[in-house]
């Protein structure tokens, strides 16, 4: 079955009355999971939501690893997404990093018109050989590459030195970073690889140091690990929103048509700067595709 990044539960409004300009930078569609009866997710779907959500543009992100769902996402089945709503969805590539001739296939699909790389979603370590040749090509063509962080998944030790290395080696590609394995690491006394910790955070987590001192790396906010990490510490969220808020990119990992999005509530009700607001809804994302994405 897919191992989704399991959503809050909430009462979530459904976000019509605003009219800020959002680009959603984690989306999926198909049939991803073995199971029967599963809320198959269409591109037509995806961007009748996103009509209902005040949602102007999505990245459609593509799936290539066994360990990242039962199916597979593939570009050409994007691009067939892509031509029907050429103005709201934007295509991204992943490639297995254990296929043959990994680096011919991304520039392949940048020819074809991707913007970036992910979802890279995968059962090696982060900084596994096969891995950094993606890393190496997708910082020449200038692609960001999305990544989901689990214990089993781009795999790192608390702390995250492996990532930490990556982005040292590769400081010409856009890191942005997903998933538990990542958001558990807002705190710095973590001592889980995932899950959706609870209670206060500790200052000093690996998140909010490495998007400070490095340039080449972003937070994805979605799914329940986004909003989890997010709300589980009313009093260290804000001045985390304010340290980071260049760094950060609205999302949320919508994959099935019964699924929950707390984070689009939660961001619709955030009390934060304008200018501040428009970055993590839209522009940090537009910033660093490599065409652009401006709202229209």
């Amino acid at each position: 079955m897919l191992k989704s990044d399991e959503p809050t539960q909430t009462d979530m409004t459904h976000w019509t009355e605003g009219k800020e300009n959002m680009i959603d930078v984690h989306t999926h569609i198909g049939r991803l999971s073995f199971e029967p009866g599963w809320p198959v997710l269409t591109a037509e779907t995806l961007v009748e939501h996103m009509d209902q959500y005040g949602i102007q543009k999505s990245v459609l992100l593509t799936l290539d690893s066994p360990e990242a769902s039962d199916g597979i996402f593939t570009v050409p089945e994007a691009f067939e997404a892509v031509q029907q709503f050429p103005d709201r969805l934007i295509p991204f590539a992943a490639v297995d990093p254990r296929r043959d001739h990994v680096a011919q296939k991304i520039r392949m699909f940048q020819e074809m018109g991707c913007q970036g790389f992910g979802e890279h979603k995968m059962g090696l370590a982060i900084d596994d050989p096969k891995c950094q040749v993606i890393y190496e090509t997708c910082g020449e063509i200038g692609w960001s590459v999305l990544f989901h962080l689990d214990p089993g998944l781009n795999i790192d030790e608390n702390g995250l030195p492996r990532t930490e290395q990556m982005l040292q080696q590769y400081p010409d590609t856009i890191f942005i970073m997903h998933g538990p394995g990542w958001w558990c690491e807002i705190s710095g006394d973590c001592t889980v690889r995932g899950g959706y910790p609870k209670g206060p955070i500790t200052p000093g987590g690996a998140v909010d140091r490495l998007l400070r001192e490095y340039p080449n790396i972003y937070g994805d906010l979605s799914a329940g690990s986004g909003h989890n990490a997010l709300v589980r510490d009313p009093d260290f969220t804000p001045e985390f929103i304010e340290r980071n808020w260049q760094k950060l990119c609205f999302g949320t990992d919508f994959l099935r048509l019964d699924q929950e999005l707390p984070i689009i509530d939660w961001f619709k009700h955030l009390e934060l700067d304008a200018e501040k607001k428009e970055a993590i809804a839209w522009r940090n994302i537009a910033s660093i595709l490599s065409a652009s994405a401006e709202i229209v």
